[in-house]
């Protein structure tokens, strides 16, 4: 399927590794021109380079704290000299911080609320005025099932979670008659780095566990009997930039498996 993003250009928070990377690649693919960021500029190069290697496609890697205002609107306008416009913003930043209520220090409910809600407001803040000069645009912010039906043992992750998802509603009412739509991908349990440097630790007192058997004991949890793979955000990401969904805005949409409670 074409899905028509030959000439778009995309920018991705936390594009170094896992569901960025994959989204990066598979904007890639279908033609978009992409610029990434994340806080380690090695991994960071080296996904760019890794994308460029299977598409052809140059991709644009700058280290970029998101909680640093100054440092969004840098890279923004960085990715608009060097590709004239923005078109999709993809909020992937943050991983999962998840603490009994009491267990959870001032400090790590500060650091997960600034990367991942005021992270997202930073950089969509910083995209807007490039998407009215196009006619619209496309912003994608993952979040997750937590964030609408949280577990035990969930925050701060849970509540950040909530509020990106409210975020989205309350932008997509505002921004849908400048045909700039805004969606939610809620993410369950996928592969990712963070999966394996939690297998690594596992591996310590478990030293015949392998990678494979790790996800195959959390595919148990997930209805459809299996972890998700990365590339299967990145295909859903490429639906909703396109104008095949160009009639989709203000929606929550999980891909879990099943395995969350609320739609």
């Amino acid at each position: 399927m074409d899905f028509g993003l030959m000439g778009k250009v995309a920018v991705i928070t936390g594009g170094s590794e896992g569901i960025g990377k994959a989204s990066a690649l598979r904007l890639c693919e279908e033609g978009a021109d992409v610029a990434i960021c994340a806080r380690r500029p090695d991994i960071l190069q080296k996904a760019a380079d890794e994308i460029k290697a299977k598409t052809g496609k140059e991709v644009l890697a700058m280290p970029v704290d998101v909680c640093n205002e100054a440092q969004v609107q840098e890279f923004v306008q960085k990715t608009v000299d060097r590709f004239g416009g923005i078109d999709i913003l993809v909020n992937n930043a943050g991983g999962s911080r998840a603490f009994p209520f009491l267990e959870a220090s001032e400090e790590t409910w500060r650091e997960d609320i600034e990367i991942k809600l005021f992270g997202a407001i930073f950089c969509s803040k910083a995209v807007i005025p490039h998407m009215r000069q196009r006619g619209g645009g496309r912003i994608i912010n993952m979040t997750t099932g937590g964030g609408k039906a949280p577990g035990q043992k969930s925050v701060p992750t849970s509540v950040s979670r909530a509020a990106g998802i409210n975020l989205t509603k309350s932008m997509a009412t505002e921004y849908a008659p400048e045909n700039i739509l805004v969606n939610t991908i809620c993410l369950g349990l996928l592969k990712s780095m963070q999966h394996e440097r939690r297998y690594e630790q596992q591996k310590k007192d478990r030293p015949d566990l392998t990678l494979d058997a790790w996800y195959e004991e959390l595919g148990k949890r997930v209805p459809v009997g299996r972890v998700g793979e990365a590339e299967e955000v990145g295909d859903l990401v490429a639906f909703l930039s396109s104008n095949r969904a160009a009639f989709i805005t203000g929606t929550s949409i999980n891909i879990d498996g099943g395995a969350c409670a609320v739609d």
